[in-house]
């Protein structure tokens, strides 16, 4: 762990940016602090005596990321895994005979001239070693990186990545590559979004070029878009395929406020904890408790916004029409929810002013003037909404009349 912790000290020197990078990157977090629990329960002899002894395998080649990220020229040797070995926030490579099951550690070299080789030491016979590419993205030979869909900015990548998913269980992971068919889908999907963004969502597109986006595909989406976000992995979002770019650049806007708040929630309390009451959402099947509900609140007010801006920039007239309807249907489901949000008796006064604040926008929103079949149409899914989830659920205190 010593030496892991200078070389990362090293590379953080050399090139602050892209080592923060690595540690930044949505995998990284949880597992430091995953890795972090589990050594101070050792520590404090309250892991058990049958625990395992935490592995610093995952430590030692985030610190060999960082040094090939910042062209830091060094030597790390470790024990992965498997024959897999992942590279947090580059890529991973296929080296048979890797890991304890096999013949051991790998040695990853940075050269002075920045390009990196991963060997099999002191294995007779074993793969030779392998050259990390300069451009780590995509598949080539037994090297598998992230898959560049598109740019928001400069700095800001879509990343899909099927490789070092974090933290959604329904990811597709997929280590010996994606088809690449599936691959196309995704980057024409990815890039007609961003286009769309780019040319009439100026203040989101700004938004989302904030800060690099990887992208998590999920399997099994029974129909439409399936999509969620982790609160620990900020810049991360799931989704399942997108069939179109107005649906892929809805869901960006949707888990963005997502990130949004969850960053929030880790800086300010705005609202106190406990409490069990459960509220009724128009998104979802289930009660919600107040955490739920403040978020899906926020979340869909961004939605609203984003169909707002869509409703007025479309030109096909059936297009239209269907994101008047959407506008109409989540302006109206957001202000509810917020007001509920705000009758609750666990708001901080932090808490407090922010939904005051969600609610003045929610309320400008629904004064614009909207089609009679838009209005119409989303009652209509309103109530229909409400009816089912009565019948599934039965009686909620919470439940706004």
């Amino acid at each position: 762990a010593r030496r892991a912790w200078e070389v990362l000290a090293a590379a953080q020197r050399r090139d602050p940016d892209r080592a923060a990078a690595v540690l930044t990157h949505p995998a990284a977090g949880p597992a430091l602090v995953r890795l972090l629990v589990r050594l101070d329960r050792l520590r404090d002899g309250t892991a058990g005596a049958a625990a395992p002894r935490p592995s610093l395998s995952w430590f030692t080649a985030l610190a060999a990321a960082a040094a090939v990220r910042s062209g830091l020229p060094e030597r790390l040797r470790w024990t992965p895994d498997g024959p897999w070995v992942t590279l947090p926030s580059v890529g991973h490579a296929h080296v048979p005979g890797a890991g304890a099951d096999g013949h051991g550690p790998v040695e990853l070299e940075v050269g002075a001239d920045g390009r990196t080789r991963l060997a099999l030491p002191g294995a007779p016979g074993g793969p030779p070693p392998l050259t990390v590419p300069r451009d780590p993205h995509g598949a080539a030979g037994r090297w598998q990186g992230a898959h560049r869909l598109a740019a928001l900015g400069p700095s800001a990548p879509l990343l899909l990545d099927t490789i070092d998913p974090p933290c959604f269980q329904r990811a597709v992971r997929a280590p010996d590559g994606m088809p690449e068919g599936e691959v196309r889908h995704w980057r024409h999907t990815a890039r007609a979004a961003v286009d769309l963004l780019a040319a009439d969502h100026a203040e989101l597109h700004a938004e989302l070029a904030a800060v690099p986006w990887v992208l998590v595909p999920l399997v099994d989406a029974v129909s439409g878009t399936v999509s969620g976000s982790n609160a620990e992995t900020f810049g991360c979002l799931a989704l399942s395929r997108p069939a179109t770019a107005t649906r892929f650049a809805v869901t960006l806007a949707h888990e963005a406020q997502h990130n949004k708040f969850a960053a929030l929630l880790h800086l300010f309390d705005l609202f106190e904890p406990g409490g069990s009451e459960l509220y009724y959402a128009s998104w979802r099947p289930d009660p919600r408790p107040l955490l739920g509900l403040f978020h899906g609140a926020y979340a869909h007010l961004g939605v609203a916004r984003f169909w707002n801006r869509q409703r007025e920039s479309t030109p096909d007239r059936e297009l239209r029409a269907a994101a008047e309807f959407q506008f109409t249907r989540w302006r109206a489901a957001a202000r509810e929810a917020t007001a509920q949000v705000l009758g609750s008796p666990r708001l901080t006064p932090l808490g407090h002013r922010f939904a005051e604040g969600m609610l003045t926008t929610l309320d400008a929103l629904c004064r614009l003037p909207v089609a009679p079949e838009a209005r119409r149409s989303a009652s209509a899914s309103a109530r229909a909404h409400r009816s089912a989830w009565r019948e599934r659920n039965g009686p909620v205190a919470a439940l706004p009349a």
